[in-house]
């Protein structure tokens, strides 16, 4: 198929339209600073994403504000540095003031004009909140962990899409999933049958960031290195 021809698309957030690892880094920085550990932004990232990973798959139906505090907690075990009650919330509180990419809300303004936006991100709706008022745009549909009662990569967050393009009268085989996280988004869609598209945030740098590796391969069937690019090659840019 080609770009053009799907009549949807669903969008993870984090990391593909907001800066979640700039959001992140702005709180566990300085925080590691303070403690006196002697850390790399990318280092602290990378030690950071096992750990939300694991809370999301022991807590799933723990708020995202929830999974950030207990997260860093963790983190703070696992480094032997002290995370106090108002650091932890420092970074539960923090989702709103993450940046968004600078091609984000362009490109979802122009994706608009040709296909229905969905998002579908493990975050609470508060936040989402926060975050769309970022980017600007108004989605069809915004499917949040919150609302699911799981975080991606669950298959049951997919089963929740695939279930929401079907309420909406999409065709069958005519939604496109767009995100960045190989572990979190592009495994399980395509367990779910779903065609992907991968921007990959992190084309210039090497390692996985605050992202896991992914725990099997997978194969986008687009790749692009911005959302800039992927609306000019659907003919929206």
């Amino acid at each position: 198929m080609e770009l053009a021809d799907f009549e949807a698309m669903s969008f993870d957030c984090y990391g593909t339209l907001i800066d979640w690892e700039a959001g992140l880094a702005a709180v566990l920085v300085p925080w590691a600073r303070d403690h006196g550990l002697n850390l790399t932004e990318e280092q602290l990232l990378t030690e950071y994403s096992t750990l939300e990973a694991m809370v999301e798959a022991q807590r799933p139906t723990d708020l995202y504000p929830d999974v950030l505090a207990r997260s860093m907690r963790l983190l703070g075990g696992k480094l032997g540095a002290k995370v106090s009650g108002e650091e932890a919330a420092r970074l539960a509180g923090s989702v709103p003031d993450w940046p968004a990419f600078p091609d984000s809300r362009d490109a979802l303004l122009a994706l608009g004009e040709r296909f229905k936006l969905i998002i579908l991100s493990n975050v609470d709706r508060a936040s989402f909140a926060g975050s769309n008022s970022r980017l600007g745009v108004t989605f069809t549909s915004i499917l949040t962990a919150q609302d699911i009662g799981s975080y991606k990569p669950s298959q049951r967050n997919f089963d929740a899409l695939t279930g929401e393009a079907a309420r909406l009268g999409i065709g069958q085989g005519k939604l496109l999933h767009v995100a960045q996280s190989l572990f979190h988004d592009h495994v399980p869609a395509k367990r779910a049958g779903l065609p992907t598209v991968w921007i990959n945030r992190r084309h210039a740098r090497p390692g996985w960031g605050a992202t896991p590796e992914p725990p099997a391969p997978v194969t986008p069937d687009w790749e692009f290195p911005s959302m800039a690019a992927l609306a000019a090659a659907a003919g929206s840019g």
